[in-house]
């Protein structure tokens, strides 16, 4: 029998948090525009072609989440994503997929045994 389990253990609170945060497609474009490096929130706004307000709102629940950070900039705000929650929320659901897939073989491999 093959076995597959994960080491770590999943924290669902902060799978849902994370996913949460990632539910709309405005903060997922976001994101994937921070995954080439830091932006200037003036720089986000002109390339999602959005409002300010609107822009601010989905990078507070990207902060909130931990997803990303700021900084201030003589009277800018940069944004950039933090590393250590991008790791974080990959090997949440890199565990959850490895007992997913864990459980997945268990049927199968019973299923075969009970055959005829």
């Amino acid at each position: 029998m093959i076995s597959l389990v994960a080491t770590a253990t999943l924290d669902v609170p902060r799978i849902a948090q994370l996913c949460n945060a990632l539910a709309d497609e405005a903060r997922v474009e976001i994101v994937a525009r921070l995954l080439d490096g830091e932006k200037c929130v003036c720089d986000l706004t002109d390339a999602l072609e959005t409002g300010q307000s609107r822009l601010s709102y989905h990078l507070k629940v990207l902060k909130d989440a931990g997803l990303v950070s700021e900084r201030a900039v003589g009277t800018r705000r940069v944004y950039r994503l933090n590393p250590t929650a991008v790791a974080a929320l990959r090997d949440q659901l890199d565990t959850f997929w490895q007992r997913a897939l864990a459980s997945y073989v268990d049927v199968a491999e019973r299923a075969t045994e009970e055959s005829p």
